[in-house]
Order: C-alpha cells, then structure tokens, then sequence
C-alpha cells in the first residue's frame, strides 16, 4: 500500500520494471518488491538555459540566455518517451531561437528581443505530442554581441557622437553668423531709415518755411519791394564796387547812392 499525497501530481506505476498504470493522488496498493511508483508533478516549473552563442545573418556572433516555465501535461511520455524530456526540450528551444536568429542582421536582432520572443513561442507551440510538455513562458533575458564586437560598436558610436557634436558646433555657428549678420543688416536698414526719415522731415521744414515765405511775400504792400530795392542799392553803393547795374524804374532812386552824390556836389 502507497499513500501518494500530492494532487498536483501524478504517479506511475511500474511492475517488475514495466508500466502497468498511472494512479492520482490518493491511497494507492502496490505489491512490495514486484511493484514501484515514479512520481511526475504537474506543477508549472522554471528552467533557465545558460548562455550560448548564435551567430546571425551577417556573420556577427551573439551570446543569449533564456529563461522559460514550463508544465507536464503528459506524465506518460514525459517519463517513458524521451530519456530526458527536458533536456530534449532544451535543446528544441535552442534550435529554433538559432534559426530565428540566424535569419536576422546584428541591428535587427538587438532591437527586435520582442519579436525574437514572440516567434519562439509560436515556433515552440505545444511539445505535449513529442515531450508530454507544454511551454507557458519563454524569454531571451539578455542577447549581446561579442566583445570585438562590442568594441567596434562604441568606437562607431563614439564616432557617431563626435560627428553629430560637430555637425551641431557648426550649425550653430553658423546660426550665429547668419544672426549677427542679419542684426547688422537690420541696424543699417534702420539707420537709412532714420536717416531718411530725418532727411524727410527736413525737407517738409524748409518747403514749410518757403511756403510760409511766399503767403507774406504775396500778401506785402508795394512798397515793400520797393524799400527793399532801394535799401540793396544803397548797401552796393556804400561798397567798394564801382559797378552797379540798376532797373530802369529804380533810376529815380539813384541820387540815394553815395558815389553819386559826391559827384553831383562836385557839378554843383
């Protein structure tokens, strides 16, 4: 008699060395010596695979390791079918992440680990017919290139960096130039334009002044002009000139000129 425990479990019953049943949990009778159980659970079950290497479609070589969970639906051809079911699904799991791999550039493998995720899974898909096994959850946790590999990539990416910081220093400068240019070009338009506006409003000031000019010129008596003429000849004769060139209807006013009336006193 064997009482087997756990329900979350299943166990085999072997006579004289060979299958003869599966049993439940519960109370099980079995004939000592003759008779043995081999115990397979059912409980979901972690497994981690160890880092190995995968090299990809341009040649670059990558190192991974997964780590999956996974549960017996079979007990029969878990235990009975394959010397070792797990490691046989191991295995499994490794070939087809090297084919999904090794039809993937470096690029697009390392920055593609949820779609690697997601076709493993559906290339795995249910192993109860060859293990008795079903997968539940697989993840590749890390996937890195070698470190000649690596090292390639941080100078590229150095590279990279030094590139873009020069490419902006340069755009920068010259946004400064083309800003500073652009401030002196703006400082001289409105230099012009005061200027011009100076000049304008100059302008308006004497053609005001002359237009001022000529209403009181329009508007003086007659005898402004005359008073005005006459004043000019007597400047001109009080002057060094001997020449004076004078409008017949100012004649009247020539005995006003000094030299001629020195002359005049001379006849008298």
């Amino acid at each position: 008699m064997y009482l087997h425990k756990k329900f979350d479990s299943f166990g085999l019953v072997e006579t004289l060395g060979k299958y003869s049943k599966t049993e439940r949990a519960g109370l099980i009778f079995i004939i000592p010596f003759v008779q043995r159980i081999r115990k397979v659970s059912l409980a979901l079950q972690p497994l981690e695979i160890s880092k190995y290497s995968i090299i990809t479609k341009d040649n670059a070589e990558v190192s991974t390791s997964l780590t999956l969970n996974y549960q017996v639906t079979d007990s029969f051809k878990y235990f009975y079918n394959n010397t070792d079911s797990v490691e046989s699904m191991v295995q499994l799991v490794r070939g087809h992440l090297r084919d999904i791999i090794g039809r993937m550039d470096l690029n697009d493998a390392l920055g593609s680990t949820s779609q690697i995720n997601a076709q493993l899974a559906e290339a795995i898909g249910d192993l109860t017919n060859v293990y008795g096994i079903r997968v539940i959850r697989v993840n590749v946790d890390e996937l890195l290139p070698s470190k000649e590999i690596q090292r390639a990539m941080d100078k590229q990416l150095t590279a990279d960096r030094e590139k873009t910081a020069t490419i902006a220093k340069a755009e920068g400068e010259a946004r400064n130039i083309e800003l500073t240019t652009k401030a002196k070009n703006d400082a001289l338009v409105a230099t012009a334009k005061a200027q011009a506006e100076a000049i304008k409003t100059q302008a308006d000031a004497e053609k005001y002044r002359i237009e001022q000019l000529k209403a009181a010129l329009a508007n003086a008596p007659e005898d402004y002009f005359k008073n005005q003429s006459i004043a000019a000849f007597k400047d001109l004769a009080n002057g060094e000139n001997n020449l004076i060139v004078m409008d017949k209807d100012n004649l009247t006013q020539l005995g006003n000129i000094p030299a001629v009336k020195e002359i005049w006193k001379k006849q008298d």
